[in-house]
């Protein structure tokens, strides 16, 4: 008798060869990985040593691929000094060995309920190459001065050696920043570490609100984990976003743009990381007039974050069933070449030009591109990539990403499937999240899964509560179909 979760680990290693991503690493790269016995270290004369800082990691309660630290210093003008310290994987993974082939093919981890299928070896991700608490670790370091109004006055880019102090986890971090729970042990063992955290809150904020005031998305969309308990598969549990999760986001969305602008201001030929101008603008104004909420006829980010802001407010329950639709429409996020001299679109989601991915250089390959970039400009070397590779690679790393986000959310669907194939016939609450001519659509309330609506719809629309009957699930294509009772 096989366990549920060997059953999805199976299902999701089909799924990866079907997106033709590389569920194994090749003999090559693991030859390569024996060969790699310790961290790396340099004795260039221009690499500080900031270990004695206050570094901490925030991650996820079971992340050990940890790729970024951050610290604040207070200024006498009371501007603030934000140092994020990115882990300098390419002092191991060099440009063209096997380790960077396997990662440039997949061009990113992927998280599946049934498998991890990691972009780098977790030898190097979750230790040699990770900001793993109490070890010295190189780093390029991005250095940014926010202003009390959360206006970023100048940045800069350097390499550093960094020790992690305190290794964090998202959730007690929240807690204690909003007051619903003790300050984390870690944070406590550490002297000042408090002040510095709470310093890190308060320039969060001041970056956050800038950013929406802009015209930054307030999008909120649910995607549920699936808790395990041993071989058997219990729940599905939706992340919720929260104070420390915040923090780091907008550390990191500020640090992608210092380093967009850095590569930029030294006519380096770099990624762009962008979200288009809706094309579907039209659809999103026929959206916000269901609520009577009017927006112009032109995409307008600002207008468009005011009417989510509305609906959050006026009813949470719908809103990621809001979302996902305004998500759809919008359009992913794509790379593309900024060859340094042309305007290179925005960043539609984030109200920001001028941004890169940089910050995750264990489990993203453009961030890792992005680094080797910053590494030669920094040294004065040849750029590492030819203005044709770049242009390659923005096309290949976008079309991958999307293999992997299809692979995600097939084992999302599954895991659902596999949940519920034993509650066949049983009845639920559910919200209709989407309904047109190819079907209706329905999620749950509890748990959070979605599903098929077959038979009469008639009369149904997106954000109406229905009764549902559970008919069928097919746990290998991640199937769920539901039959209206009540009506």
């Amino acid at each position: 008798m096989t366990s549920q979760r060997s059953d999805l680990k199976g299902i999701a290693r089909r799924a990866m060869v079907e997106r033709g991503l590389l569920p194994d690493f090749s003999a090559a790269a693991m030859a390569e990985l024996a060969h790699i016995q310790r961290a790396a270290m340099d004795q260039q004369p221009s690499l500080r040593d900031l270990t004695n800082l206050l570094w901490a990691s925030i991650d996820n309660d079971d992340s050990r691929d940890l790729d970024q630290l951050t610290v604040a210093e207070l200024q006498p003008d009371r501007s603030v000094k934000i140092l994020v310290a990115i882990a300098d994987v390419d002092a191991l993974v060099t440009k063209d060995s096997a380790l960077d082939a396997h990662a440039r093919h997949n061009t990113t981890s992927v998280y599946t309920s049934g498998d991890l299928f990691p972009m780098l070896p977790e030898q190097l991700s979750t230790d040699l190459t990770s900001l793993g608490e109490g070890q010295d670790r190189l780093a390029v370091v991005v250095e940014m001065m926010i202003a009390e109004d959360g206006a970023v006055l100048r940045s800069t880019l350097f390499r550093a050696l960094v020790r992690n102090h305190a290794k964090l986890a998202y959730n007690s971090v929240a807690a204690w920043l909003v007051g619903t729970g003790p300050a984390p042990e870690r944070i406590a063992a550490v002297s000042g570490l408090e002040a510095q955290l709470r310093l890190q809150d308060q320039v969060a904020q001041r970056l956050k609100a800038r950013r929406h005031q802009q015209g930054a998305l307030s999008l909120e969309t649910l995607e549920p984990r699936a808790v395990f308990d041993g071989e058997v598969l219990t729940a599905l549990r939706v992340e919720q976003k929260n104070r420390a999760k915040e923090l780091i986001e907008d550390f990191m969305i500020a640090a992608n743009q210092a380093t967009a602008s850095y590569l930029k201001g030294n006519g380096v030929p770099s990624f762009r990381r962008i979200l288009r101008s809706p094309e579907r603008w039209q659809r999103i104004v026929e959206v916000a007039a269901r609520w009577g909420e009017p927006l112009p006829g032109e995409p307008d980010a600002q207008a468009l974050e005011t009417f989510l802001v509305k609906r959050r407010q006026a009813d949470p329950l719908r809103f990621p069933d809001l979302s996902l639709a305004i998500v759809k429409l919008i359009g992913r996020g794509e790379y593309v070449l900024d060859h340094s001299t042309d305007n290179a679109p925005e960043h539609f989601g984030l109200a920001v030009k001028g941004y890169t991915h940089s910050t995750a250089p264990n489990r993203r390959f453009p961030d890792l591109i992005t680094q080797r970039l910053v590494k030669a400009t920094l040294a004065g070397t040849p750029t590492p990539y030819r203005p044709d590779e770049l242009e390659y690679l923005a096309g290949h790393c976008t079309e991958k990403e999307d293999d992997a986000e299809k692979v995600e959310r097939q084992l999302r669907k599954s895991a659902a499937a596999l949940l519920l194939e034993s509650r066949i016939g049983q009845r639920f609450e559910a919200i209709v999240t989407g309904a047109s001519d190819k079907g209706t659509w329905v999620r749950l309330l509890d748990p959070p899964v979605e599903g098929k609506l077959a038979g009469i719809t008639r009369g149904l629309d997106v954000g109406d509560l229905v009764n549902v009957e559970l008919m069928s699930t097919n746990v290998e294509r991640g199937y769920i179909d539901f039959s209206r009772v009540g009506a």
